[in-house]
């Protein structure tokens, strides 16, 4: 079958892995020919073109600039994207037959190149993969109001493409509630769970404390990674209070890796206070964090606790993958820590209390870490390999 892949992210990269090209290599490892639409972002300085590599077409569509860009540029470009998508398909996949469309939020705003796709392929089926939930994610930030025009628009974009989809896939329980509580119109039917996930490679063993000592960490105590976007979604001034409280222990220690708009104020928080059982490193390599996360002990998810959708982050795969238990600092919607508590391989706090936060370290390090992380690989192997979610996509085309 020929499958058409619409995402947002430009980081397509065949030679990698993640939550995107893994289900497409997942798709083409079942014998499917693929096909991914993503961005071309004006940065590059290069025209919109079709490339194949190991068996996958790529078409990276010009775009404005989408991401680490100013707020003018970036509203205008989102919107602009779905002509341009829909413009690129028509020139250069306008003879393909295409049997599945599936595509992931964000962006919302795809109903018009789904429903062009679905008029010239009639027989195909619409597939949603919902990762966001916007535009409320960005109400509960305060980036937008809920009375402004903005909200109203992109809304209706939002109610738009979860009609256009055949079946829409969700990250959790959690969200498969949210959605159908706030979206009546939905028929229950067409929505499941189908989280994100990645294919489990087979991982070579690696010298632990020669890549601790690599990045200058202690290999005599129990690590915990916060790897990831530094952002406002990840409420980064609870992640500074949290390890502020937590300075001067000496029976673990802190690693953040990542960037975003909130990096810089974690980075003053550490260069001015002298942080003797944490360090703080910008985003590295793929190849290198992976190595990292297997040399740490413990993964730590933090979400803003404003938050009113139930968001499940992605970073848990890595974590879980790579056999480790997790703490998780949420709001009272996401499920991504009352899962882990309820299948024994983590903590979970409300990511507005610095005490609880410090509870579940003490519970953490008086526990079996590396029996919960087991634990924590049994629930990916079972529910987060690409296998999983390929399957619950799939069913849908042999009804």
């Amino acid at each position: 079958m020929n499958i058409i892949y619409l995402t947002f992210s430009d980081n397509i990269n065949v030679n990698s892995s993640g939550v995107h090209i893994d289900l497409m290599k997942e798709f083409q490892n079942q014998g499917h020919q693929v096909y991914v639409v993503c961005p071309l972002e004006r940065r590059y300085k290069k025209k919109t073109y079709l490339d194949t590599k190991d068996g996958i077409n790529v078409l990276r569509v010009w775009t404005f600039n989408l991401k680490k860009a100013n707020l003018i540029e970036k509203g205008v470009g989102t919107v602009l994207v779905e002509y341009q998508f829909k413009k690129a398909i028509n020139e250069f996949l306008h003879n393909i037959n295409f049997d599945l469309i599936l595509y992931s939020t964000p962006p919302i705003t795809f109903p018009q190149v789904i429903r062009c796709l679905k008029q010239l392929n009639p027989n195909a089926v619409s597939y949603l993969v919902l990762k966001d939930i916007f535009p409320q994610n960005a109400v509960d930030l305060k980036m937008i109001s809920k009375y402004g025009i903005l909200y109203r628009f992109f809304r209706w974009k939002e109610k738009k493409l979860y009609n256009v989809s055949d079946y829409i896939g969700c990250m959790s329980p959690a969200n498969v509630s949210y959605l159908l509580i706030n979206n009546p119109q939905i028929d229950p039917f067409k929505v499941e769970i189908a989280p994100n996930s990645v294919i489990n490679y087979k991982l070579e063993a690696i010298d632990k404390n020669s890549i601790l000592k690599k990045y200058g960490l202690p290999v005599d105590k129990p690590i915990f990674l916060y790897g990831g976007n530094l952002g406002k979604p990840q409420g980064i001034d609870f992640l500074i209070e949290c390890l502020d409280m937590n300075k001067f222990r000496d029976d673990c220690f802190f690693v953040i890796v990542g960037g975003g708009t909130e990096y810089e104020k974690i980075v003053n928080w550490y260069n001015n206070n002298k942080i003797q059982n944490c360090k703080v490193f910008s985003t590295i390599r793929k190849e290198d964090y992976d190595k990292l996360v297997r040399a740490c002990d413990v993964g730590l998810i933090f979400l803003n606790h404003s938050f009113t959708i139930p968001n499940y982050p992605a970073r848990l795969l890595s974590y879980l993958q790579f056999h480790l238990p997790i703490i998780a600092a949420t709001d009272l919607n996401s499920d991504v820590g009352t899962i882990a508590e309820k299948n024994g391989y983590g903590y979970w706090c409300e990511s507005n209390s610095v005490e609880d936060f410090t509870k579940c370290i003490d519970k953490m390090l008086m526990s079996n870490i590396k029996e919960m992380g087991e634990k924590g690989y049994n629930y990916y192997l079972a529910n987060y390999q690409t296998v999983n979610t390929y399957n619950k996509i799939i069913k849908h085309l042999s009804l």
